[in-house]
Formats: C-alpha cells, structure tokens, sequence
C-alpha cells in the first residue's frame, strides 16, 4: 500500500533530524509500515465478514499509526526549518560582510593582497592574521553552506511528504468505508438478547441521567439469556485504552462550565477508531441525554463501559463482540486537514481536535476509569 512506501520514505529522510529526540517518529514510521504491510496481508487472506472486521481494524490502526509518525516527522521537520530561517536571518549582516570580504579579496590583484602599507613587518603581521583568520571564515562559511542545504532537503522532503500524506488519507477513508459495510454483512456475532425498542424508547424518554438510565438497561432486554462473560478483575489497570489519544480530564476534575464528570475525557483526532478493550456485550449505542452518539459495553455482570461522543456508533444492541472489536468513529471532518497542517509547526496534541468521555460503572456506581486502563503511554 501507498502508505507503507511513505513511511519508508519519512524514516529514511529525517533520521539526523530525529535520533537525538525522544520518540524517534523515523524508527515509529518503519514500524508502522511494517505493521501496515502484515495488516493488509491479513485482509487479502481474510474470508468472511467477521474475519474481514477484524483485518480491516488492524489496517485502520496501522494507517493511524503510519499517519501520526509521518505527522510527527513532518512537524519536527518544520520546526527544524524555522530554527535554520531564524538563525539565517540572525546571521544576515555577517553573510553580508563575509561575503564583501570574499568578493573584494577574489577582485584585488594577488601581489597587492601580498603587501602592507606599513612596510614588510606590517606586510608579515597581516599575512599571520590572514592565517589565523581564513580557518574561522572558511568554518563559518561551511556551516552557513550546511544550512542552507539543511533548508533545500526541508523543503522537499515537506512538498514530497504532502502526496504521500495525501495517498495514506485516501487509503484509510478507503478502509473505513469498507470497515462500515463489513460490519453491516456481519451476521455470525452472538446475541445474549434482543432489544425492545418499545421499552428502549420510553426508557430514553424518561431518563435525565446517564446513571437512571444505566439501571434501566435490563428492562430493554427480551429472551436474555442466563450468565455472565469471563471477569476481567484480573485484568484491571492493564486493559488498553479504546482509541488513541491524551487524556484531558481525569475523574472529578471540571471543565471550562464547572461541570465535574466521574468518567475521563480523551482528545482524540478526528475519524480515529474506536474499539472495545475486552469481549462485551453491547448493551446499549445511540445518542443519549446531551453525551453525543453512545455505546454501553457489558463486559461482565455488574460492570459497564460507558464510551459517548462519537460520530459512528457500530453493531447490534444485544451482541457479543470479541476484543479489539470497532465500536465507532471519532467525529470531525476527517479530510486529513490536521495532519497536512503540520507543516506549520504545530504541536503535538493541537490536532486533537475531538474529544471521547469514557466512564466505567461497577454495580451502578461510577468508578475511576484509570484504575482499569493502561495509561502508561496518555502523553
């Protein structure tokens, strides 16, 4: 695929511009390139839609992935070019006086250079400070000429990087729009109920918080059939975060209005998957209250997930989805427009432009999502 040969191409163009700093997108982008590569060959191999859900979520990943680290490599790649324009224009009246002595020196005749007003002492004082000056103007010289090629490579690595982000952007909307059709084909998922979209409806009408409607979810259920999935206890404070992205409020801190929330808020890109950490069952997706589109996940009994602000919401209320399963697409206009934006310099996070609430209820109490998820790598 397109993307793969663009994250080569990123690795191999900026290794000086990146080793020496922490995170090195040159060595994540051949990661995320191979990582691309075994994806796709998953999907060519995959048979059925259940099969073809799963391939197609691991080459989203991997064109998400292959997309930050060039984004990434593209925004120090800029900031690099405006430390050279800065020192260049810094440097201005010195290029311009080095360069007056260069060129009236490669004008004058060599036996006037050779002779000093004041006779031959002076003739010789100025022939030793000749020497000793030549080295500092030849190194000054050398390393105005380093970045000014330094500015050249920028440059076209930063108009090439733009087609190969252009071509990476292509494929995955391309992925994502096969993702939606294969979970529409989707049929071979178990079902632990079936909804009632009677009682659904008057459930929402009459709910104005996501905790009464959290204890209402069994009156939903028709035919549910008896038990529980596998506990997670075991797993707790190392299940994988569900999408991409910093966190921006943890439990109980406010927002800009003042309003405290017992769940955390993730900045996410735009169009970034969503996917369940562990098996669940879908207990609930739709919009709800003033949280956007939501999905509720059952992992066990007694214990929901609660993931609102989505654009996408994926799957059947009453199915069984394996981990790792899409639940939904992060909003925005997905275009690619924050990461071609990277050229100007941007911070990491400023293209974290979506935001995903995720709030995890054991027993109908609300409890702190970070004592559940691995967050060793938020920053």
């Amino acid at each position: 695929m397109k993307i793969a040969a663009a994250c080569l191409l990123l690795a191999l163009a900026l290794p000086g511009l990146t080793r020496a700093e922490a995170g090195d997108p040159a060595t994540d982008a051949r990661a995320a390139a191979e990582a691309l590569g075994q994806a796709a060959e998953a999907l060519a191999g995959a048979e059925g839609a259940r099969n073809r859900v799963k391939a197609l979520t691991e080459v989203i990943r991997a064109y998400e992935d292959g997309l930050e680290a060039m984004r990434e490599g593209l925004r120090r790649a800029a900031l690099r070019e405006e430390v050279l324009q800065a020192e260049l224009r810094a440097r201005e009246d010195e290029i311009a006086q080095l360069l007056g002595v260069l060129q009236s020196m490669g004008h004058a005749p060599v036996p006037v250079l050779m002779l000093h007003p004041t006779g031959p002492v002076g003739t010789a004082r100025a022939g030793m400070i000749l020497s000793d000056v030549t080295p500092a103007l030849e190194a000054r010289a050398l390393s105005l000429r380093e970045n000014v090629q330094d500015l050249a490579v920028l440059r076209a690595l930063q108009q090439g990087a733009a087609a190969d982000l252009a071509a990476g952007l292509e494929g995955v909307q391309e992925a994502r729009a096969a993702l939606s059709q294969a979970i529409a084909a989707r049929t071979d998922l178990p079902r632990r109920f079936t909804e009632d979209p009677v009682r659904t409806a008057l459930l929402i009408a009459s709910t104005e918080t996501l905790e009464s409607f959290a204890s209402g979810l069994s009156q939903i259920a028709v035919d549910e059939a008896p038990g529980s999935l596998p506990g997670i206890e075991a797993r707790k404070g190392s299940l994988p975060l569900p999408v991409e992205g910093v966190i921006l409020r943890r439990a109980g801190e406010a927002d800009a209005a003042g309003i405290t929330r017992p769940g955390i808020v993730m900045a996410t890109r735009p169009r970034a998957l969503v996917t369940t950490p562990v098996p669940a069952t879908v207990r609930y997706l739709g919009p709800l209250l003033d949280f956007g589109n939501v999905i509720i996940l059952e992992p066990q009994s007694g214990i929901l997930m609660v993931f609102a602000g989505l654009d996408i919401v994926y799957g059947r209320i009453g199915e069984v989805l394996p981990g790792g399963s899409p639940v939904g697409l992060m909003g925005g206009p997905g275009d690619g427009s924050d990461l071609l934006a990277a050229s100007a310099g941007s911070e990491g996070g400023a293209t974290r432009s979506e935001t995903l609430y995720i709030e995890m209820r054991q027993d109908n109490e609300p409890v702190d999502p970070l004592a559940w998820f691995q967050t060793d790598k938020e920053g």
